[in-house]
């Protein structure tokens, strides 16, 4: 005996079937999207002007040494008032900048 699906004995193409069907469509859409970025980077090559290297930037005048101990003298005082140094710490960093 035959089995009839639902209205009019017609049933619809099943899990497989659908299976099938979707992975068709992903396929398609994939190739088409693959080719559509390919010729959007081939177009976008031979648009784009050749690179022009930029030219070194000149280097920055060097600063005098008190200005540098200074601010490294700064930056010590200001981690020592967080707490981030102790006062052992903060002494022995003072005396490694100082020179003494």
């Amino acid at each position: 005996m035959l089995r009839r699906g639902p209205v009019g004995g017609r049933r619809g193409p099943g899990l497989i079937g659908a299976a099938a069907r979707t992975a068709v469509v992903a396929g398609t859409a994939t190739a088409v999207s693959g080719n559509v970025q390919r010729r959007q980077a081939a177009r976008a090559q031979e648009a784009a002007p050749e690179p022009v290297a930029p030219a070194a930037p000149a280097p920055a005048p060097a600063a005098p040494a008190g200005d540098d101990s200074l601010d490294r003298l700064e930056r010590l005082a200001a981690l020592h008032n967080s707490g981030v140094l102790t006062d052992e710490e903060f002494a022995q960093e003072k005396r490694k900048i100082l020179g003494g």
